[in-house]
């Protein structure tokens, strides 16, 4: 008896070989029918979203359940997601490379889908219709392998997708959902060689670190999000408090939000007792070093593992510093590779920051915020990649092509 998993790679990869043909109008035309599928189906889809909700109440995080949530101005954006990526260039059978050869051989190099991409991801619903409308946009097949606390959602999103389907030219099994959550049908999802072209996990640390170690398909690694922002000795105050409390507050549960602060020395003797008040009225907790600690007597001591933390809510850490070379070593030792940020007026400083620290995305006097495919003008992301083989940054349409040569000739051998 075959398993949940193995039956719906093998429908996906079948079904692969007709989407792998289709034309930038049937896929557009796909897209539009799942863009007016959601508004139609919104009650129905927020009604089993709230029966996670429900069940989620009291293990999880309220910063979680915010991941988790689809209102009917989410499932609203979602479409209009959709649409937005129906309105973008067909990323395939582009031409990247041209090469005429003396002896007449014509060599171009076109872009091509990935295949059957399996999408691994925690309580983030909303990433159902990203993966499925990017994967659709690429001619690429997507089994999708979300939580169990998102189930309920998973399941409405994708029957919604299904019956978009129905009335195009695309195959219903270009999206598919394991509904099994169990570890074993997720490891078996991990070695599933005979049909995943490519994994890509999103969501925290311990999974994505999980599906790097143990899987043998091919993985796009896409990273948690313990950012930082390094205020320098030539920052504004007034940038500093409004950019910060921006990376910090405006969305505290996502990977792009910040969860360490680090502090030149003398800008903190000058500005530290007016800026930390000011975040701890804006509703901020921070955990400190000595120095910040002599500043808030009430907050707790700074530990290596808050330094590590990717707290995900309205808390952060914040570490004083002598130089911007002791921030990069801090990142260095504490990042993930994902975005940081400096504010400083000294385009000098801006810019050893900016080329000696490793991350997808660096910033200079902005919010680490706006890593994030919209912002980036890809209308949606698949996650955002901090490895540095195929893709980093957000994963937008070109991020799931890969390339194909294509060789013309008129007889020619090789000597």
């Amino acid at each position: 008896m075959t398993s949940e998993v193995y039956e719906k790679g093998k429908l996906a990869k079948k079904a692969s070989y007709r989407l792998n043909g289709a034309t930038t109008a049937e896929k557009n035309q796909a897209l539009k029918a799942i863009a007016n599928q959601l508004i139609e189906d919104q009650e129905e889809i927020r009604l089993a979203n709230e029966k996670d909700i429900r069940m989620a109440r009291g293990h999880m995080s309220d910063s979680m359940i915010d991941r988790l949530m689809l209102d009917e101005s989410r499932i609203k954006a979602m479409a209009q997601a959709v649409t937005d990526i129906a309105q973008l260039d067909d990323p395939i059978d582009r031409v990247l490379q041209t090469i005429k050869k003396e002896n007449g051989l014509l060599i171009q190099q076109k872009s091509v889908p990935l295949g059957v991409i399996g999408m691994i991801y925690e309580a983030r619903p909303n990433v159902t219709i990203d993966a499925a409308s990017l994967a659709l946009k690429t001619n690429n097949c997507v089994i999708l392998r979300g939580s169990k606390t998102a189930l309920h959602s998973n399941r409405a999103l994708v029957q919604t997708v299904h019956r978009a389907l129905q009335s195009t030219e695309l195959p219903i099994d270009s999206v598919l959902l394991i509904e099994d959550t169990s570890r074993e049908a997720a490891k078996e999802l991990f070695h599933l060689h005979t049909f995943l072209d490519v994994l890509i996990p999103r969501g925290g640390k311990g999974l994505i670190d999980t599906v790097v170690r143990e899987a043998s398909v091919p993985v796009i690694e896409t990273g948690a999000g313990n950012c930082h922002m390094y205020i320098d000795e030539f920052a504004e105050l007034e940038m500093a408090k409004k950019v910060v409390l921006n990376a910090k507050k405006q969305r505290p549960s996502v990977c792009n939000s910040i969860e360490s602060l680090l502090i030149h020395t003398h800008w903190l003797e000058k500005y530290g007792g007016e800026f930390l008040a000011y975040m701890e009225n804006e509703g901020i907790e921070m955990v400190g070093d000595q120095y910040v600690k002599a500043i808030l007597p009430h907050i707790e001591l700074a530990t290596t593992e808050d330094f590590h933390s990717e707290f995900l809510c309205l808390k952060m850490s914040v570490k004083t510093v002598a130089s911007v070379e002791d921030a990069i070593t801090h990142i260095r030792q504490y990042g993930t590779k994902h975005s940081e940020a400096i504010i400083t007026e000294n385009n000098s400083r801006a810019a050893t920051f900016m080329n000696h620290v490793d991350a997808a995305a660096v910033y200079h006097n902005a919010s680490t915020r706006f890593t994030d495919g919209f912002e980036f003008g890809f209308g949606a992301e698949i996650g955002i990649s901090t490895q540095k083989m195929h893709v980093r940054g957000p994963m937008g349409l070109k991020a799931l092509t890969s390339s194909k040569y294509f060789i013309e000739g008129n007889g020619q051998i090789r000597e």
